[in-house]
């Protein structure tokens, strides 16, 4: 008898190149295909879509204001405290009108109120649109969505709302 044909486990002459079969597997479980999970997905998706559409609708209600702000002041907000205090607008100037612009289809007007804010508002329909449609299928679309998120993608934004705060700062400065 060969080493690697050795009957008992414990033989001194056996060797390591004994091939073990690997375990039987389990037969895959789609998770995705579980009522339940895609019952969840879709009570997730109603939540989002009625929250990106009601703002969508509140902007598309508004009347973007020519100078690039104000505009939430048709909702009965205050005028805004830094520029009345400071001189200078706050790092959320303009994203109302931005967004009532964009609700519009005006989307040169949206980028002159508020860069950024012509970005959270095609962002914000893009959303829509993703969850209407895993409403309506029950797709995992909206969690391979989410998963693009990660740190790298934040501090882009965080980066994009600074050059966008940068930009109505210019622009105000310019306009005084």
């Amino acid at each position: 008898m060969d080493a690697t044909t050795s009957s008992s486990p414990l033989d001194p002459q056996a060797t390591s190149t004994a091939r073990v079969a690997p375990p039987p597997r389990s037969p895959r479980v789609d998770p995705f295909a579980d009522p339940s999970v895609r019952s969840r997905r879709r009570i997730a998706a109603a939540m989002v879509f009625a929250a990106s559409a009601g703002l969508l609708g509140v902007a598309a209600w508004l009347t973007p204001e020519k100078g690039g702000m104000g505009t939430h002041l048709q909702l009965g907000l205050p005028p805004c405290g830094w520029i009345t205090g400071l001189q200078i607008p706050c790092p959320t100037c303009g994203m109302t009108t931005a967004f009532a612009a964009a609700a519009e289809g005006n989307l040169l007007a949206s980028l002159r109120a508020q860069p950024f804010g012509c970005l959270l508002a095609l962002a914000t329909a893009v959303t829509a649109v993703v969850a209407a449609q895993v409403l309506v299928t029950g797709s995992a679309l909206g969690g391979h969505m989410v998963r693009l998120f990660g740190p790298r993608v934040g501090w882009t934004m965080l980066v994009l709302a600074l050059l966008g705060w940068a930009y109505k700062i210019a622009a105000f400065k310019m306009s005084l």
